[in-house]
């Protein structure tokens, strides 16, 4: 995706190309180790998993914030490195995008399973359930020849940003809620995103 594109994404995820750039050195290490972009996938999960487990151990406050917020710095950074190895490697392969999706997912379960400690069941997983929603979304925009939608209002990157918060301040009721809430409403505006592409796409078709 561009520049332009990730701007036009809103929310944090304008910020991704940046975040990249701050990479590269890592990438281009990890590129000439020979490091299999799956042994990245899997170390996202694993920072996720550790970071659910200081959500669930810790008490809120400052460390526990600062911890949680590494942590997920870690596994976003892990979530945009396995990608970028694999095609600077020449290793891209199709399962490898499926591999990479089932991590982004198994990565955010896995910090949400520390919020059981903290908040009902149910509410945790109707939050887990929401916070798949984007990325259905996206994946079927993509299926259907529209693109990967991606951006906010609450994508990846600010719902990592809610989970730092509880670790934080506490109120994990609340702050799971507007991350199950946002989440939804990602999903809308996306889907609201893909529909205007798609009529776009018709009229320039039938204008040709």
């Amino acid at each position: 995706m561009s520049n332009s594109a990730h701007a036009a994404a809103g929310g944090l995820y304008s910020f991704k190309s940046w975040y990249a750039r701050r990479l590269a050195p890592v990438r281009r290490r990890l590129v000439a180790s020979n490091v299999p972009p799956a042994v990245i996938t899997m170390a996202g999960i694993g920072f996720g998993a550790c970071a659910g487990g200081v959500l669930a151990l810790m008490r809120p406050g400052p460390a526990a914030g600062a911890a949680v917020a590494a942590l997920l710095a870690a596994r976003l950074a892990c979530a945009n490195l396995d990608g970028g190895v694999a095609r600077d490697g020449d290793r891209a392969t199709p399962f490898g995008a499926v591999l990479n999706e089932i991590g982004d997912r198994a990565a955010e379960f896995a910090v949400l399973a520390g919020c059981l400690a903290l908040a009902p069941a149910a509410l945790v997983l109707v939050t887990a359930l929401a916070a798949t929603l984007p990325s259905w979304v996206a994946l079927a925009g993509a299926a259907a020849g529209l693109g990967r939608i991606q951006g906010g209002p609450v994508g990846k990157t600010e719902r990592c940003l809610l989970l730092a918060l509880i670790a934080a301040i506490g109120w994990p009721s609340v702050l799971l809620w507007v991350l199950a809430a946002g989440s939804a409403l990602t999903a809308v505006v996306r889907a609201a995103r893909l529909a205007r592409g798609s009529r776009a796409t018709q009229v320039a078709g039938s204008s040709q």
